[in-house]
Order: C-alpha cells, then sequence, then structure tokens
C-alpha cells in the first residue's frame, strides 16, 4: 500500500495543519457556522481514508473557527437540493455520509473533537465519530434530524450515541430534536470534559499530542478493537483481545517500555 505524507495533502474546503504528529482540522465557513457541502462531505470523507495510509500523522484534532463546531449540512447548498433529488441520488448522498463516519472509525489515528458553540445535525454525528470530545458550557449540541421530518438515524448516530450517552437519552434527543447544553452533555458522558472556551483547541491539541508521543500502534489497535467489540459476544472478545494483545507484544515499543523500565526511565515510543 502506498504511503501518503498527511502534511502534503492539501484539502480545498476546510483548513488542515499539521503539527508534529498531530493534524488540526478546522471546518472553516465562520459566517455561516461552519455548515457542510457535498464538496466538504467529500474532502473530509478522503481525507480520513488517506490517514489510513500515512506515517507522519498520529492523532487529529477536528474543530470549527469563529466559535462554532458546525451547523450540519448547508440549507441551501445541501438541504434545497436533496428536496428535488430520486431515490438513487438521495441514496449516494446518504451512502457518501455514511462512509465519513465509517472513514473516520477505520482510520488508526486516535480523533479528538474540540466543539464550542452549535453542533449540529451532521456537525454532531461527526463529533459523535471521534474517540474523544471536549466541549465548552456554551457548546449546544443536538441531533436535530426530526425538525426537518428526519429519522435519527443518521450516519450511524442510532448505532453510536447510545452507546455513549445510553439508549432513553439517545431516544430523547433524537424525537425531540432539542440542542444538549455543553454541561449536560458533559453530565450524560458526551463530552470527556468541559473546557473555557478560548482554551479549547490548545487543550485538545494538547490532549492529542499527549496521545500521539504514546504507542501508536497500540492504541490504533485499542480503538479498532473497540469498535469491532460491540457486536461480538464476551467469549468472542476476550479471544480477539487475546490475539490483539499478543501481536502488540511483538512490537519493538513494548520492548522499549520494558526496557525503559528497569532502567528506571520513562519510554519513548516510536510507534512501531
Amino acid at each position: 500500500m502506498k504511503t501518503v505524507q498527511a502534511a502534503a495533502l492539501r484539502p480545498t474546503h476546510f483548513d488542515w495543519q499539521v503539527d508534529g504528529t498531530v493534524a488540526t482540522i478546522t471546518l472553516n465557513r465562520p459566517e455561516k457556522k461552519n455548515p457542510l457541502t457535498f464538496e466538504s462531505y467529500a474532502e473530509l470523507r478522503d481525507t480520513f481514508r488517506d490517514l489510513a495510509t500515512t506515517d507522519d500523522v498520529r492523532t487529529v484534532v477536528i474543530t470549527g473557527a469563529g466559535g462554532n463546531f458546525s451547523s450540519g449540512g448547508d440549507v441551501h447548498e445541501i438541504i434545497g437540493p436533496l428536496t428535488k433529488m430520486d431515490m438513487p441520488a438521495l441514496m449516494r448522498f446518504t451512502r457518501m455520509t455514511g462512509d465519513l463516519v465509517k472513514a473516520m472509525r477505520d482510520c488508526p489515528q486516535v480523533i479528538v473533537a474540540a466543539v464550542d458553540g452549535i453542533c449540529a445535525g451532521a456537525g454532531a454525528c461527526i463529533t459523535m465519530a471521534a474517540d474523544l470530545r471536549y466541549g465548552t458550557e456554551r457548546s449546544k449540541v443536538g441531533f436535530l434530524f426530526a425538525r426537518v421530518g428526519l429519522a435519527g438515524c443518521d450516519m450511524g448516530a442510532c448505532a453510536i450515541l447510545p452507546r455513549l450517552i445510553g439508549h432513553g437519552r439517545a431516544a430523547e434527543l433524537f424525537y425531540s430534536g432539542r440542542m444538549m447544553p455543553g454541561t449536560q452533555a458533559h453530565d450524560w458522558g458526551f463530552f470527556n470534559d468541559l473546557v473555557a472556551h478560548d482554551a479549547l483547541l490548545s487543550y485538545a491539541q494538547d490532549k492529542a499530542r499527549e496521545i500521539a508521543n504514546g504507542p501508536f500502534f497500540a492504541h490504533s489497535m485499542t480503538k479498532r478493537m473497540m469498535d469491532q467489540e460491540w457486536s461480538m459476544p464476551l467469549g468472542e472478545a476476550i479471544e480477539h483481545e487475546a490475539q490483539a494483545q499478543a501481536i502488540c507484544m511483538q512490537t519493538k515499543d513494548f520492548t522499549r517500555a520494558f526496557e525503559a523500565f528497569a532502567a528506571k526511565q520513562s519510554p519513548v515510543f516510536e510507534g512501531n
């Protein structure tokens, strides 16, 4: 498989920065609260797919510009055109948006979402698909699909959100279409922590850098196992974990950790 250098990627529908082993995606249409378009959906999907073949980035931060994460699909550039599409075209669109979540879950990098202000619809689904989520007291998260006559089952939401916050809480958000305040999102376990809005991005990047400095191969295995074990019986999950851990025990990082411990030093992981 051909290796892609993440630092060489040049997306055009959002900002992309690479600082060492941490990449930052910034949804950047602040005048409209960073809505998504057909093109930005596809480019986000393709970027996360490319990340699966990179060797220079170990974690990814995703955030929004101008004090908001994302208001979801652009009303005029997506919602309007969808009302005029036939079923085959609609299926191409809904599968494409679902493929974005698949790409996020399939890429080996841990994804950290930094969520300030409005985070609605597809924006909420993207945040949901991250591995870690940090918000602020002024964050507002909404799975608003019922408000526009759609089901809550969008981009994997009915599979993922109940696992994050519980079935009853997810159902209430889906059926009501209401916004979930940041403090409630934290209390319910959607956000890992709340941070002052002016420190949010740097906090998320620091967390991402801390993870990037750890054993990348082992972290990617943890991410894979957490996804795969959703549908496994306990016995099958235990066997998969036995195999995964044995593979990790063959890595050089495992040996580095042992040697550092024996020498009473902190290990320096290299990701292999």
